[in-house]
């Protein structure tokens, strides 16, 4: 039976380019906010809470994922837990965005938003909780789903990090048309 170290171990590359791209992106989110902060538009915090700060949980949990899976653990099982407890922190998040998406008014969320912002993110926890299961009985199961979950993440997080910034340059700091008249 391989032990955890060398199975692991295997996984290293993967995991150190998805965690750092997952790090850089979360430092890159702040940068944004601060950015958007510093300008007279201001997002309702319900709205900020359902769209904005997700984005930041998806990649925070791609980062710890690699870090878990790049530790050095003597037996699968320890890691496995730890990923199945975020696996389902995850999909109970899930569960408070969605509640929280539907409660903002500042927004109206058309079809990709909750495929991007609920639906994907759900299944990507539970991907990880079922691949974190797997991996507690024995080394080398679940160990896929687990990336395809971390990837999944890395994904949603990107996608709906730009969504909310191309929303803010479109909407927000768009021109305004003059008031009072037709121009010429």
């Amino acid at each position: 039976m391989t032990e955890a170290p060398s199975l692991f171990t295997a996984w290293e590359s993967f995991y150190v380019i998805v965690g750092s791209s997952g790090a850089a992106l979360t430092g890159l989110q702040f940068v944004v906010m601060a950015l958007i902060a510093g300008t007279q538009v201001r997002g309702a915090r319900e709205t900020v809470n359902a769209f904005g700060t997700p984005t930041v949980f998806h990649f925070c949990m791609v980062l710890a994922t690699a870090a878990i899976l790049t530790a050095p653990w003597q037996r699968a099982s320890i890691p496995g837990v730890i990923l199945a407890l975020g696996g389902l922190l995850g999909v109970v998040y899930s569960g408070i965005v969605t509640a929280r998406a539907r409660r903002q008014h500042a927004y109206e969320p058309v079809f990709e938003d909750w495929v991007w912002h609920s639906i994907l993110p759900l299944g990507a926890y539970a991907l990880m909780f079922g691949g974190a299961v797997a991996t507690i009985g024995g080394p080398g199961r679940g160990l896929f789903a687990i990336a395809g979950a971390t990837l999944l993440l890395l994904f949603i997080g990107i996608h709906n990090a730009w969504d909310s910034i191309a929303y803010v340059a479109t909407e927000d700091f768009a021109p305004k048309p003059p008031a009072g008249g037709d121009a010429a």
